[in-house]
């Protein structure tokens, strides 16, 4: 049996977000994730928006945390090498009562502590960006695009650069205390021990709640719909752009552009059984196509290169139905457990404020000592596309791997993916080296290169071509040889 001090379940932004915090203090940190990534579900199937807090109702963690995580962000990407733009955002009006909303929405902000947000008129609107549906906005300076994939995995990284220990296709499948006090978790990879357990599992956090000792929370997962436009659609859109808030206080589909260039149009919104069933449906994306088109003047299907999925784990009152806050919790009557339930948007801006709360409750109850080795920086593979002729030369010159383009659309080379096919997690997915490099993600979609990264991967990683996956389980690249080829 594995022991630990600390054990976290859910290795998404949340729960890599609390190892990192984590490894500040002399801990042993482990991070079980019972999927071949850390960005598989709702950590990697979001609109990448770096939220400034002014949806969220004043006093509630949701604002709190967004707006902390808002005003730290440009210090965060710069120690974690995250692709990161404060673009601002238009929140758009076409009605005498959206404008109202707007207004409202503009009190909210100014009480949560949101900077600079001021309604604009149609031509100051042209002035940001003239693609942009409807006739007056609210303009929101201090939001921002990221990368939600990079920022999750260097959160991650950044964590086992300091110590923790990540176990992917690591399921939790139950738990009890022993006589000690101790935790024990039975996984589909052995036992597990430790004096506390940190509860970070998503859209399984309710069922993981009851497991560990504190039942009746309702998890609703709530599912979105994308489309991802080409870079040729990119070069219109300047800043998201979302549409008036709807009575119950949410968004409707928005157009946001990409840290790479691409522009995501979506989410509808719909609740569903399986938060984890990513299909599309066609009925869902015409309806995209049509809300899409308001929001954004160039929306053709001439730019379609992809659709997508990704759920949101509502936490919500049995009794009533209603949307609930952020749930950060410690019981005194179920010792060693820091529960968190129901974190969804804006989860991914508010994950280290998040995590520092979570720590904070461990440290109301013992005392942590600081670890002198902790370093918060990480650094990423250079991403050859961004540099200049001159630093790519030298690059070359350096590895003449950075001379072989492996993913034509976005021009990544086989040096990147060589590096990311070594990444500090173990991951050795296709989609994994897809996520780290963008490779697969222009206008073929990997129609050129996925065979590539499945050879460079069976190279690298010295695996039978049937072991390689796309991402989890049965997933498998290949399954054999055809015409008498060579055996696997």
């Amino acid at each position: 049996m594995r022991e630990y001090d600390i054990i976290i379940i859910g290795g998404g932004v949340i729960g890599s977000a609390i190892a990192r915090e984590l490894t500040r203090y002399k801990l042993r940190v482990a991070v079980l994730e019972k999927e071949s990534d850390v960005v598989t579900h709702t950590s990697g199937r979001n609109t990448g928006m770096l939220h400034a807090g002014f949806l969220y109702k004043t006093g509630s963690l949701k604002a709190q945390c967004c707006v902390e995580g808002n005003r730290e962000f440009d210090q965060v990407a710069k120690e974690l090498d995250v692709p990161f733009k404060r673009t601002g955002k238009l929140i758009v009006g076409f009605t005498e009562e959206h404008r109202q909303r707007l207004l409202t929405m503009i009190e909210r902000g100014r009480a949560n502590g949101v900077p600079g947000m001021e309604l604009i008129d149609r031509q100051r609107m042209d002035e940001i960006d003239p693609s942009a549906g409807g006739n007056f906005a609210i303009h929101c300076p201090s939001s921002g695009i990221l990368d939600p994939f990079i920022y999750t995995i260097a959160l991650a990284e950044n964590a086992v650069k300091n110590g923790a220990e990540y176990h992917l296709y690591t399921e939790v499948t139950g738990a009890e205390v022993i006589a000690d006090g101790r935790h024990v978790l039975h996984t589909t990879k052995g036992d597990f021990a430790c004096r506390w357990v940190v509860n970070s599992a998503g859209l399984r956090s309710a069922e993981i709640s009851a497991m560990l000792g504190i039942p009746g929370y309702v998890i609703q997962p709530v599912k979105g719909e994308y489309f991802v436009l080409d870079k040729k659609a990119g070069a219109f859109a300047k800043i998201p752009v979302y549409p008036a808030p709807t009575e119950r206080n949410t968004f409707d589909t928005h157009a946001t552009p990409t840290v790479d260039g691409n522009v995501l149009v979506g989410p509808n919104s719909f609740n569903v059984v399986d938060g984890e069933d990513y299909s599309v449906r066609q009925v869902g994306m015409d309806g995209l196509q049509e809300s899409g088109a308001r929001m954004f003047k160039h929306m053709k299907r001439e730019y379609y290169i992809r659709t997508f999925a990704g759920a949101r784990p509502k936490r919500i009152d049995p009794a009533t139905g209603e949307i609930q806050d952020f749930l950060i919790e410690r019981r005194d009557e179920v010792p060693g457990v820091i529960n968190l339930v129901g974190i969804e948007s804006p989860g991914l801006t508010s994950a280290l404020p998040i995590a520092r709360r979570a720590v904070n409750l461990i440290r109301e109850k013992e005392e942590l000592i600081p670890n002198p080795a902790f370093d918060p920086i990480r650094r990423g593979v250079a991403r050859f596309h961004e540099q200049s002729r001159e630093e790519q030369a030298r690059l070359i010159a350096e590895n003449p791997d950075y001379g072989e383009i492996i993913c034509r659309c976005e021009t990544i080379t086989r040096a990147e993916i060589v590096a990311a096919i070594h990444n500090p997690l173990g991951v050795c997915t296709v989609n994994g080296i897809k996520v780290r490099t963008r490779a697969s993600m222009g206008r073929c979609q990997g129609g050129y290169c996925e065979t590539r990264i499945t050879a460079l991967i069976r190279e690298e990683l010295g695996k039978a071509v049937t072991d390689v996956r796309l991402t989890n389980g049965d997933s498998r690249m290949f399954t054999g040889y055809v015409k008498g080829g060579e055996q696997a």
